[in-house]
């Protein structure tokens, strides 16, 4: 049964979310933003020592449990000097490219509790000053500085305003709704991810219906630095789905318009049976779906996976052009994502004997088994 998904919610969510800035290492005000919507939803919820979330949708079934994780923290900046030209030096919090820096409104976040508004600029920015050089000067982090909007001239001046080295710079999202349902903004990447977790358990439970297992909603807040779901799982999780983005470009297969189902990034395979019970369970459901390989990607699962935890892992995505740019997805593409991800709460248990332990060889599934419970 397709139950429906709200999406005015999801895109209000969305647009909530965009609106908070949330650099890696900077999201306690989105983790509270968060929590309150699953204080409304009625879902319970704990939060780990450094803040992450661990919601939990009870089911049917207490073990084996399932999660479904999506990454709260952003791309974002640091400063890393003070100039005397009343400047700042800044150096980027996660890998994105400096071209994709250049011209963005930000937000120095001061120790003191000031926000000072700024523009990340390249050292020659003046075609009139600098002519040609302003095209030949090459893009790296090095060559960027931010211009605060304050008649700040020197030192002296950015230490009365507050600023300090190490002070964190949030980048503005900019978000723009289409009436057609492309959305345009930075930071996409995921938090239209955890918009349409958000809207795949409001279906569930405005629906009034209970999922097989206790499925955890994981909100992890250091993605985009590499520590992921590393620490924010327990050992009675069996199954967990990360969402993020997938790439639209050449050469790739990911579906604007639907849910990717991840095959492989550049950890490797993601779990075949998992995966194929999440391509099995749009096939039923039609739900737009495509399946994509990723060469240059790690998501939330990696992570999890480094950190030891004996899991299956598989990766759903949403369309998205120019990741960690001025990115762009469509809100099919989300509905897509969320409709799966409410189906796969409410599907039956991977392999019922599971209980993410070793043990005897006749009990180990095949790939067949998989198939069965779609009555393949």
């Amino acid at each position: 049964m397709r139950i429906p998904i709200d999406t005015d919610y999801l895109q209000q969510t969305l647009n909530t979310l965009l609106n908070t800035p949330s650099p890696s290492g900077m999201t306690d005000e989105v983790v509270r933003f968060v929590c309150s919507e699953l204080d409304k939803l009625e879902i319970a919820y704990e939060l780990t020592r450094r803040g992450a979330i661990r919601a939990t949708i009870p089911g049917h079934q207490a073990f084996p449990r399932r999660a479904i994780a999506a990454h709260l923290d952003t791309l974002g900046a640091m400063v890393k000097g003070l100039k005397r030209n009343g400047r700042l030096r800044v150096v980027a919090i996660g890998h994105w490219n400096a071209r994709f820096a250049e011209g963005a409104r930000v937000k120095i976040h001061c120790e003191n509790g000031s926000i000072l508004r700024g523009t990340i600029l390249p050292l020659k920015a003046s075609g009139h000053t600098y002519n040609k050089e302003v095209d030949t000067q090459i893009s790296d982090w090095d060559n960027l500085e931010i211009r605060i909007d304050t008649p700040s001239v020197g030192i002296d001046e950015l230490w009365e305003l507050g600023v300090r080295v190490g002070d964190f710079v949030s980048v503005d999202s900019q978000p723009d709704f289409h009436e057609n349902g492309f959305i345009n903004a930075r930071h996409l990447d995921d938090k239209a991810g955890v918009a349409s977790i958000l809207a795949a358990a409001k279906a569930i439970i405005s629906s009034d219906l209970k999922p097989e297992l206790d499925s955890h909603l994981l909100f992890t807040i250091s993605e985009e630095v590499g520590v992921g779901a590393s620490h924010i799982l327990r050992g009675d999780v069996a199954e967990m789905v990360s969402v993020d983005n997938g790439t639209v470009a050449p050469d790739q297969n990911t579906c604007e318009f639907g849910a990717t189902i991840s095959m492989q990034d550049s950890t490797g395979p993601f779990d075949r049976h998992l995966t194929q019970h999440l391509i099995n369970l749009c096939k039923s459901n039609e739900i737009e779906f495509s399946r994509d390989v990723f060469r240059y990607y790690r998501s939330d699962a990696a992570a999890a996976l480094e950190a030891g935890n004996d899991i299956r892992t598989a990766l759903v995505c949403f369309g998205l052009d120019a990741s960690h740019g001025w990115e762009r997805v469509h809100m099919r593409s989300l509905t897509s994502v969320s409709h799966l991800l409410a189906q796969y709460m409410l599907s039956k248990p991977l392999f019922a004997k599971e209980e993410n332990v070793i043990g005897a060889i006749k009990d180990y599934p095949m790939i067949k088994d998989t198939e069965r419970l779609h009555g393949r």
